[in-house]
């Protein structure tokens, strides 16, 4: 990642900032250092209208959280969790007004932008580093699947119906009193080899 691909993706969540800024006149929209100011005016004229109800939002992954985290934070919304929730839980009391028309768009435009520079990023990295191709797993047809009856025996080759050693655990009991029963077989074993 270069100092220049790092600055225009800066840019670019700016310019994302300030068009969900809602500005008034063009002067406004040129003016992107003052989107905070204007989304945070917005939200003041909000609360009165459309008071903040609690949300719960979840996240798919740890960076669409920090970015969501970091958005809540820099519009001076408190976000917070329940002993007990998801790390993937993130709480807020907002507007629904500023969620449906301001908050939630700019959080997906902000997440849709870093996640495909990652991805970009990445993708170079890995191929530079790794290997050339950074191709997706071809995709094939998946075998046939033999029924129990038609395993076969592995000694002859021969079909043969056999038991392996999760059905002779499932037959004993639960995993865990099968391999207790197993290591206190070979502990008399080893005892008795000792003598």
């Amino acid at each position: 990642m270069t100092e220049l691909d790092e600055a225009r993706l800066i840019e670019k969540l700016r310019a994302i900032e300030a068009l969900h800024a809602r500005p008034g006149s063009e002067g406004e929209r040129a003016a992107a250092g003052n989107a905070r100011q204007r989304i945070l005016e917005r939200l003041r004229e909000l609360a009165d209208a459309d008071p903040p109800v609690e949300y719960r939002f979840s996240m798919a992954d740890m960076w669409s959280r920090r970015v969501f985290l970091a958005l809540l934070r820099r519009y001076e919304i408190r976000p917070y969790r329940y002993r007990g929730q998801r790390h993937t839980t993130v709480m807020a009391k907002v507007s629904k007004g500023f969620v449906d028309e301001t908050l939630w768009p700019e959080f997906q435009a902000l997440s849709s932008t870093l996640r495909s520079y990652l991805d970009e990023v990445t993708g170079r990295v890995v191929a530079e580093v790794i290997h050339a191709d950074v191709s997706e797993a071809t995709e094939v047809e998946e075998p046939k699947q033999l029924t129990f009856d038609e395993q076969p025996d592995r000694t002859t080759g021969a079909r043969a119906s056999s038991t392996t050693p999760r059905d002779e655990e499932a037959a004993s009991g639960s995993p865990r009193q099968a391999s207790s029963r197993r290591r206190k077989k070979k502990y008399r074993q080893n005892k008795r080899k000792r003598r």
